[in-house]
């Protein structure tokens, strides 16, 4: 029996329909929108080891096996690709810094084995432990101060090359509003280029890698690969600043899982288990080898949107793809020789999505902030995020993203707790009702005014 049956004629989607994951168009349709996939997830993926200092063929590499693996686990069920997830930046930026990257991987491979692990429960019990121990005033806060908390990164490099930051950061929101479709999601793949090459005019880029590797002829070669150090004094607590990060992989994979199966059918949300299984499967294979940890893909669902194209046959090629592309150390050099100043107007924009995302998170599900159990748990752990709080005993040290986490943990559960014994209406309530008017005809807003 084949993987994929043919939709329609092969070369279209038919009308009203859309290409379902057991199905294809004809293999170059296929391969062509596979293609499409790699652009879409290349511009996220490849910035994510540049600002941790991961090599960058390496996180390709692990990005383009794991989402193989991904289909695997899931049956080839479940259209996605993994890249690299910006949730590990901030703990692998602290760990790189304080302990080094054997450490950082050691994180890495930690949170991997703990994301398989709530799969594995969520495969068996669903979905609803999950939902109560990190409810939406939660979650928000938790997203939120991972982005906030990288803020002072974003500053340092934006403050080596102002010009060419500002430059990158400019293009970045032009290009979001001006463009529509394909073109407004890679924003900031397309302002990272217009960024280097004002970097190029201006004299900030350093080709000397790139030269040597063409001179020596390494077009192709195998990436370097680097190994976790469980053995180091320091890296267990480096691996507490990760753990929060599962919060946000297990947000991430479910949310993915739900809009694939809002396109195209309600089955496909029974592989909720299997994609998390899948995607700490890949982050721990990623990070025993020197790879970035890696998640679904959000530009990858907006290519599957547009195109109306949910086939997984699509993404057996975009992975293959991205180990091809993962084999030339010289491509490698070509974005490790990205600068300060684009970086820094990148990750400005980029820094402030994430703590955006989980502010989101709060708007898309109505938290009612008059509560003052969820006021304390969203403003506790956002300044303890931004602040950069930590707290330390003796070699062990606690960052801030961990000690946000637990702030929003401990303030939401212990404080509902004592609001309902005590019954002052302190507790969280639940989402605000919608406002809207009460009956008769819906009034266009413009007439309504």
């Amino acid at each position: 029996m084949p993987l994929w049956t043919q939709h329609g004629n092969g070369r279209t989607v038919e009308p009203g329909k859309v290409v379902r994951p057991d199905e294809r168009l004809n293999w170059p349709a296929t391969i062509a929108i596979g293609a499409q996939h790699v652009i879409a997830m290349f511009g996220a993926t490849f910035l994510v080891p540049i600002i941790t200092g991961f090599p960058v063929s390496t996180t390709l590499l692990f990005s383009g096996i794991g989402t193989l693996l991904f289909l695997i686990i899931t049956r080839n069920k479940l259209p996605s690709y993994l890249g690299s997830s910006f949730a590990f930046i901030a703990p692998v930026t602290a760990a790189t810094a304080s302990q080094g990257m054997g450490s950082a991987l050691a994180g890495i491979v930690a949170v991997g084995m703990l994301l398989a692990a709530v799969g594995l429960i969520v495969q068996f019990a669903g979905l609803g432990w999950v939902e109560k121990l990190m409810p939406p005033v939660v979650a928000g806060a938790i997203v939120a101060l991972i982005g906030f908390n990288l803020a002072p990164v974003a500053w340092d490099s934006y403050q080596q090359a102002p010009f060419t930051a500002t430059v990158t950061l400019v293009a970045v929101v032009l290009f979001s509003v001006l463009f529509r479709g394909f073109l407004g999601r890679i924003s900031i793949f397309l302002g990272v280029i217009v960024g280097y090459i004002v970097a190029l005019l201006v004299g900030e880029v350093d080709f000397t890698a790139v030269n040597e590797l063409i001179t020596d002829g390494q077009w192709v070669g195998l990436p370097t690969f680097e190994f976790p150090a469980f053995g180091d004094p320091g890296t267990w607590s480096v691996i507490a600043m990760f753990l929060p990060v599962v919060l946000v992989l297990v947000a991430e994979n479910v949310g993915h899982v739900r809009g694939v199966a809002t396109m195209t059918e309600a089955s496909v949300n029974q592989q909720t288990g299997r994609a998390l299984i899948a995607d700490g499967a890949a982050t721990t294979l990623a990070g025993f080898f020197g790879g970035s940890g890696t998640t679904t893909y959000g530009e990858n669902i907006g290519v599957m949107a547009a195109t109306r194209v949910y086939s997984t046959a699509a993404y057996w090629v975009a992975g293959i793809f991205a180990i091809l592309l993962s084999l030339s150390p010289v491509v490698g050099a070509v974005f490790n020789s990205i600068p300060a100043g684009v970086l820094g107007g990148v990750t400005t924009a980029l820094y402030g999505l994430i703590g955006i995302i989980g502010i989101k998170i709060w708007v898309d599900n109505r938290v009612d902030f008059s509560r003052p159990v969820n006021q304390y748990t969203a403003a506790v752990a956002l300044v303890i995020g931004i602040a950069g709080f930590t707290m330390q005993w003796g070699d062990f040290e606690l960052g801030a993203i961990v000690i946000g986490s637990a702030a929003a943990l401990l303030i939401y559960h212990l404080g509902n707790l004592i609001a309902r014994w005590r019954r002052t209406g302190a507790d969280d309530g639940g989402p605000l009702p919608p406002v809207g008017q009460l009956g008769g005809d819906p009034q266009d807003a413009e007439v309504a005014r």
